[in-house]
């Protein structure tokens, strides 16, 4: 096992630094860029090579494959600091997703939409797979172009009951289907040093969900609802309530949405399990726990995976989710 991190400055020198133990690489499910922070031993040969500085570009690797591409966007030192120590924050691309703007746009997939955001930032892509909803049509005003992906993205989830991964892979922006993202890494009581777990119906729990749509053609509103009476008398009425826009399908995106919330919400983290440099937010792996209410025996999708790369240890911290689980 041979993680190097490898710096190319703003010169085109690239160089391996010398690197404290303890490397971190975070990846989240959504919401945020790919994640690299280290520390950076400042020494003679360093400045020899021109240092670098932030915009450098960085790579972590294993036996010389890219895990990590992205880009110094924090530097950071201090005053106790007499060892010269750099402590480094670098982003993969998925960071130039958090600019804000405008679009409007019509009859397009989420796929789609990926591709001309992509090509009019002059971001790198890699695997983008088809999406099959078409968005009628959709204004997103000064909004993260990040945010716009994933609102087109649940457009995909909640009509076609299909979850998608934008991920940066390696320096190229990734899009898959979960079912793509199997690794056969099985998540058990021996390969997890603790894992921390809670149920509960607080939480992203619907049994009853209520779309409206205001039809101006009729000048009437329509009204669809779809509701489990079995889990109403158990918990309550918990209701999801929503507009829709025009060209869904109440209906079936009530029934959709109903599928996906109206069950307990499950979270369950596990500390310090053997790391592997496949696992990353979106993938699925098998996890088998007796957690005490329910014996965890299937796949389950990765919210956040926190890898920890020391000189001889390789370690991660995975938030799961799975059929009744949730992050």
């Amino acid at each position: 096992m041979a993680f190097q991190v490898l710096i190319t400055n703003e010169k085109g020198t690239s160089f391996f630094p010398l690197v404290e133990e303890g490397i971190q690489w975070t990846t989240d499910r959504r919401g945020s860029p790919g994640t690299l922070k280290f520390t950076v031993i400042k020494d003679t040969a360093l400045g020899k090579l021109g240092g670098f500085g932030e915009g450098s570009s960085v790579n972590l690797m294993k036996d010389g494959k890219t895990i990590f591409f992205g880009f110094v966007f924090i530097k950071q030192r201090d005053k106790t600091n007499d060892s010269g120590l750099i402590k480094c924050t670098a982003y993969d691309q998925i960071r130039y997703l958090k600019n804000k703007e405008t679009y409007v746009y019509t009859n397009k997939t989420a796929d789609a939409f990926i591709k001309m955001v992509a090509g009019d930032y002059g971001l790198n892509l890699g695997t983008i797979e088809a999406t099959s909803y078409v968005i009628p049509t959709r204004t997103e005003e000064n909004t993260a172009l990040l945010d716009m992906i994933e609102n087109a993205l649940d457009l995909e989830l909640t009509n076609q009951k299909e979850m998608f991964v934008l991920f940066d892979e390696a320096g190229k922006l990734t899009l898959k289907n979960i079912s793509s993202m199997r690794v056969p890494l099985l998540i058990d009581a021996e390969t997890g040093e603790n894992y921390d777990y809670t149920s509960s119906i607080d939480e992203q729990t619907y049994n009853q969900i209520k779309l409206t749509y205001d039809n101006e053609e009729t000048g009437k509103r329509e009204i669809y609802i779809a509701k489990d009476s079995a889990h109403i008398n158990q918990w309550g009425i918990l209701q999801y309530f929503d507009t829709l826009k025009e060209g869904e399908n109440g209906a079936a995106k009530a029934n959709a949405l109903l599928s996906l919330y109206n069950s307990k919400t499950r979270k369950l983290k596990i500390t310090k399990a053997f790391g592997d440099e496949r696992v990353r937010a979106g993938s699925l792996i098998p996890v088998s726990l007796n957690l005490g209410d329910i014996i965890a025996n299937t796949f389950m999708l990765v919210e956040k995976a926190v890898h920890t790369f020391n000189e001889s240890e390789h370690w991660m911290d995975l938030t799961l989710r799975g059929g009744e689980f949730i992050a």
